[in-house]
């Protein structure tokens, strides 16, 4: 037998996707990947409404409390590029299943826990096998969908789904906690994750796209422990002040180790971030786009849960149910900009519109008061920000995992990442200082006694969150605008990277 009739068997024995053909079974795949999305995605919110309740069992203190969170983003945006190149490396199928296992165990631990170095080491452990998965799940998605209109109705789900988990988290955090216990938030990962690793093993085909390649450890060191690094002086800029030499000197050294690792990635020569995939005009800017919807979205989620529960009294169930049309909105937006818009008007038109319509509806949620009503005050405007939302996060993940070469999938994926990640931590940071000072501002040359006074001063801080969160989202118009390419982007998903500045 020839040489070619030989390759011409081996191919035609291959996995559907290898060959570049649909797979029969995509769409069954989509929902096991869109369920292991959800239970990482929501994680970053579920567990907060739950803090309360963890505390006052565990007792641990006001000021360890913000570890609970802060041990899952620093483990999950450091070593998000290690786990998309491990997929990569050693096939998305392994690295899928092992990210979901892991993810369940530590969530056990954490739900077991007897104290608070046990959540917190459990919380990190989320965050690790959470890395490994979340860009397993991406370039997954991105491989099984070979045509360009199923690709765009597959990204809608995705990227609905990466859009709404927290408030979906929030939901499921406050019925989970107020029905059974606060340990259930964690607990109920384990359940999710028995049915996405059943999928994950019947359904997933094994590929490894880069094994002729090596791991790229000086990259992979230099890029952790910068995202560490940023992340970390973030969330101390929350928790201190931006005056801290831990928030500025992490900050900086952050900064230096990330532009260290940008230059290694010219010289190595098995880089772990191939600058190629950040070349792409239309792939940096959906990097931005996404970096700056995590930002931004932190004044919805956030300070709308303050406001609904101390300002409103509603319970933690109600809390949830109450972002539940913005969730709604996201999803039906989502739908149109990734299977109508973009592929007729192009992201040029649509990413800056959708930022448009967030910013007004951002804008427009400022208007609360001490007496306000959310059928009248939050309702219309979190639809408003839904929609817009929809028309960004969707559409902007699958331009910057589109039409990258099969070998760098998982680590363009994880960048994505790596960059809602990253825009959270500066969002929560950014906005939570800006609202304190507010608060602060207010209550000077005013009687800080009075029970009025302090509910105003409470509204002030939260109305400045949401006008900085418009200002972050009218950036993102500003900054699409200028950066997309006109016209229809080509949607050949077969196509090697093509470079353009």
């Amino acid at each position: 037998m020839s040489q070619k009739t030989l390759a011409e068997s081996s191919r035609a024995g291959a996995p559907a996707t290898e060959r570049g053909e649909a797979s029969p079974r995509r769409w069954w795949i989509l929902a096991v990947i869109a369920i292991a999305q959800l239970m990482v995605v929501l994680d970053a919110t579920i567990v907060n409404i739950a803090l309360p309740s963890a505390q006052s069992d565990l007792g641990f203190s006001d000021g360890s409390r913000q570890w609970i969170v802060t041990a899952y983003a620093l483990a999950f945006a450091s070593l998000l590029l290690l786990g998309g190149r491990i997929a990569d490396l050693f096939g998305r199928k392994p690295a899928f299943l092992v990210g979901v296992v892991g993810f369940a165990l530590a969530s056990a631990l954490g739900g077991a826990a007897n104290g608070f170095t046990m959540l917190v080491v459990a919380r990190a452990l989320q965050g690790a096998f959470g890395a490994l998965l979340a860009p397993a799940a991406l370039s997954l998605l991105n491989t099984t969908f070979t045509d360009a209109r199923e690709r765009a109705r597959a990204f809608s789900v995705y990227g609905a789904i990466a859009g709404a988990g927290g408030a979906v988290g929030l939901l499921l955090g406050g019925v989970l906690t107020d029905a059974l216990d606060w340990r259930w938030t964690l607990y109920v990962n384990v359940a999710i994750a028995v049915v996405a690793f059943a999928g994950g093993w019947i359904l997933l085909g094994n590929h490894r796209d880069a094994a002729g390649a090596k791991l790229d450890v000086p990259g992979t060191v230099l890029v952790a422990s910068g995202l560490f690094s940023l992340v970390y002086g973030f969330s101390n800029a929350e928790s201190h002040d931006w005056g801290s030499p831990l928030t500025w000197g992490f900050l900086i050294a952050g900064g230096l180790l990330l532009t260290a690792f940008a230059w290694w990635q010219t010289r190595a020569a098995h880089p772990l971030l191939p600058l190629r995939i950040l070349l792409d005009r239309d792939r940096a800017a959906s990097f931005l786009a996404v970096l700056i919807t995590g930002a931004g979205m932190f004044g919805v989620f956030l300070f709308l849960t303050y406001y609904l529960q101390l300002n409103l009294g509603f319970s933690p169930t109600k809390t949830g149910v109450a972002f539940l049309p913005m969730v709604g909105a996201l999803m039906v937006a989502a739908q149109l900009g990734t299977t109508v818009l973009v592929p007729r008007l192009g992201p040029k038109a649509v990413i800056p519109l959708g930022f448009a319509i967030a910013t007004a509806g951002m804008a427009w949620l400022t208007g609360i008061g001490v007496g306000s009503h959310y059928v009248s005050a939050v309702l219309p405007q979190l639809v408003v920000i839904g929609a817009g939302l929809g028309l960004v996060m969707p559409p902007a993940m699958q331009l910057a995992t589109g039409g990258v070469a099969a070998e760098d999938a998982g680590v363009a994926s994880a960048t994505v990442n790596a960059m809602q990640q990253v825009g959270g931590s500066i969002g929560t940071a950014l906005l939570n200082t800006l609202a304190a000072s507010a608060a602060t501002d207010y209550l000077a040359g005013r009687d800080a006694t009075s029970e009025l006074v302090r509910a105003r001063a409470t509204i002030e801080s939260y109305t400045t969150a949401f006008w900085w969160s418009a200002v972050l989202f009218g950036a993102g118009a500003v900054i699409a605008f200028l950066l997309y390419r006109r016209g229809v982007p080509k949607q050949d998903a077969n196509a090697a990277p093509v470079v353009h500045m």
